[in-house]
């Protein structure tokens, strides 16, 4: 997975990394390449932990809610 790919190279470079979702879609699958992320990073020592917050954002002047996770490694 991409996604998964690009968190973990963000998070062996930066310790951290931010991934926005908008939709149960969106969520799902963020919080899929996350899990295999861990995976991904494991080997290297890294232990990842994610915090989940609430976000607002505007999409062509409507408001909409979404989710941010933060993705740290401890």
């Amino acid at each position: 997975m991409a996604v998964a790919g690009a968190i973990a190279g963000v998070v062996r470079s930066q310790s951290r990394v931010e991934v926005q979702a908008i939709g149960a879609g969106a969520i799902n699958q963020a919080v899929k390449a996350i899990a295999i992320s861990r995976g991904y990073v494991a080997a290297g020592g890294f232990d990842l932990v994610c915090i989940p917050s609430f976000i607002d954002i505007s999409i062509d002047g409507e408001e909409r809610t979404g989710i941010r996770l933060l993705v740290e490694s401890r």
